[in-house]
């Protein structure tokens, strides 16, 4: 008969549904109240486990809680933990950091999580994981050489996890202690670049004969007589290139800069007579919009900095002794050594953005001995090139 008990004892009892089957309920009282909890079917829920709930129940009622409260309160916690997984919190901290990373950081950033992290960590609760989970994680990354890899990308993972703190979703962040099963990383070497302009010429002649696709070679161009960041000319556009101005110039804008500070003005980079002809040249030859430097395969895209660099280090041979980013060392060393003022060569190559005098140097200041130093540069790598391309016709003529 439906509603017949079966008393326990002690608010314990099993009570009958319409349907037949035993349901376990206590009977308790709360703020001088009567309540009833539900345990579950007899069918699933034994008399030992049945009365081991009934003993939790009145341990909470002992410390002044709810039990129907406090099992609301563990289910929510319970779907809360499911739903906020490594992954889904790490899309949503990637998603916050894409308005202040270039988009070259931030692709290559989603890509190292996706691959390295999200295999491992990517579907459990961020309040679940430990920290040998994730020195686990680490670790294996590490284990395959990638030391380099394996450190920023722990960067990332720390970031995730003071992220999902902040939101209150984890206390703990495991990954704190995770940098301690990484080798220590060696002195690090210093950029290898050409501080001779005999050396920078041949470079520059041996570059034109190389086989390489044209978007990568003149992209080389461009890095060679601007010093810019290799990551700023691959993913340059050319909207950002005034190339028929009284003064052609090509501008950086903030965003894409190293230091992002937007107090701090886009870059400008005023461009030689000499590289504004192979600019529209280059621009006649490809059309002038989208990427200024787009990929053979897909021309929505641009080229890859590991296409640029390849270039140096396996076509021209210079791995070690030159490479895309060189060019900064080049131009800083070089014109420094000839007496360019310092600070005008440090503006140029946007390594002077960490004070107000630099600002105010870049309102205009400074431009004019700018555009000096870019014509100055220019020149010095033409006749170089020039003495290179000559000696090497000297050479095989005597070869013959």
């Amino acid at each position: 008969m439906p509603g017949k008990k079966l008393t326990d004892g002690h608010g314990l009892y099993l009570i009958k549904s319409e349907a037949g089957t035993g349901l376990w309920r206590l009977k308790y009282r709360f703020a001088g109240k009567e309540r009833t909890i539900s345990f579950g079917a007899y069918s699933d829920v034994p008399l030992l486990a049945a009365r081991t709930e009934a003993r939790q129940v009145k341990e909470m009622l002992r410390l002044g809680k709810d039990p129907v409260t406090e099992r609301k309160l563990a289910k929510a916690a319970m779907q809360c933990a499911s739903a906020d997984t490594f992954s889904e919190v790490a899309k949503e901290w990637l998603a916050m950091k894409k308005r202040e990373w270039s988009s070259v950081h931030y692709t290559k950033s989603v890509r190292a999580l996706e691959r390295d992290v999200f295999p491992h960590l990517g579907e459990l609760p961020v309040s679940r994981i430990s920290r040998p989970m994730a020195a686990r994680t680490i670790e294996r990354i590490s284990q395959r050489g990638a030391l380099e890899t394996a450190s920023r990308i722990l960067q990332h993972v720390n970031g995730v996890f003071r992220y999902a703190q902040a939101k209150g979703l984890c206390e703990d962040n495991p990954a704190t202690t995770a940098r301690e099963i990484l080798p220590r990383k060696k002195d690090q070497k210093l950029m290898s670049a050409l501080l001779q302009l005999p050396k920078l010429g041949d470079l520059l002649r041996s570059a034109k004969a190389a086989s390489a696709s044209p978007s990568v070679k003149m992209a080389h161009r461009l890095i060679a007589f601007t010093a810019a960041r290799i990551s700023n000319v691959v993913q340059a556009e050319w909207a950002e290139f005034d190339l028929d101005g009284e003064v052609p110039v090509w501008t950086i804008p903030r965003t894409k800069l190293k230091k992002k500070d937007a107090r701090f003005p886009a870059l400008r980079i005023p461009l030689a007579p000499s590289l504004v002809a192979e600019l529209r040249d280059w621009r006649g030859a490809i059309g002038g919009k989208g990427y200024v430097f787009p990929s053979p395969s897909n021309p929505s895209t641009p080229i890859t900095r590991e296409a640029l660099e390849k270039f140096y280090r396996v076509t021209l041979g210079l791995k070690e002794i030159h490479s895309p980013h060189g060019w900064r060392s080049s131009l800083t060393t070089l014109a420094k050594d000839h007496g360019m003022d310092k600070q005008v060569v440090d503006l140029a190559t946007d390594h002077a953005h960490d004070t107000e005098t630099a600002v105010r140097y870049d309102r205009g200041e400074r431009y004019e001995q700018r555009i000096a130093l870019f014509t100055w540069w220019a020149i010095q790598l033409l006749s170089s090139e020039q003495s290179a391309a000559v000696h090497a016709l000297h050479g095989k003529r005597k070869a013959a």
